[in-house]
């Protein structure tokens, strides 16, 4: 049985009556729904009441759920919408990340090397690249920001980012070429890369 049909009993289950099966869907998605979040709002105690209030959005919502898109997908909705909701009340943007944290470096086969090479002329030319290429993203359009985070932090597929962004998917190809090319133009001259190198 697949995430999605194994979601969408869980859904049904709700929908009869069974308060515990919710509970099985917020223990599920309640680090990814709170990842996600922490891409928008930086404080953490901040991200845990915007993703209890999402969650209690999506109960409420809970009866409407017809499966017409996978559960995660209606609730991804659902949390950003809430978090920009509450960035707006309190009179801010939303940030976009793309630290890479300690624990994730250690999966990759580098990870070694990766530490291995941490001279201080090096921890301070990564922390500039992080620094130019979190400004190019926050410069970016709110369309393509949200579609490269999606891609590229999130790592949704070209169709998920469509369905997301209710949009053709030649649209979010457009979305995310136009957001690589601006980042990119950006990290040129850090990189000595020449301005006709394709990444």
């Amino acid at each position: 049985m697949s995430d999605r049909e194994i979601d969408q009993q869980l859904v049904e289950r709700v929908q009869r009556g069974d308060k515990q099966a919710f509970g099985l869907l917020v223990s599920k998605y309640q680090r990814k729904l709170g990842r996600l979040l922490s891409r928008m709002i930086r404080d953490p105690a901040e991200v845990e009441d915007v993703a209890q209030e999402a969650f209690i959005k999506a109960y409420r919502a809970l009866p409407n759920f017809r499966g017409e898109s996978a559960f995660y997908t209606w609730l991804y909705r659902i949390g950003v919408n809430t978090a920009k909701n509450y960035l707006v009340s309190q009179g801010r943007r939303a940030p976009t990340s793309t630290d890479i944290e300690a624990e994730e470096a250690e999966q990759y086969d580098s990870g070694e090397l990766l530490r291995d090479n941490d001279t201080p002329e090096r921890l301070m030319q990564t922390r500039q690249i992080g620094e130019t290429v979190n400004a190019a993203m926050d410069a970016l359009p709110e369309d393509l920001r949200t579609a490269i985070v999606l891609r590229e932090i999130e790592g949704l597929s070209y169709e998920e980012i469509a369905t997301l962004m209710n949009c053709p998917i030649g649209t979010v190809r457009s979305r995310i070429f136009r957001a690589r090319e601006a980042i990119a133009e950006r990290l040129r001259p850090m990189l000595d890369v020449a301005p006709d190198k394709r990444w």
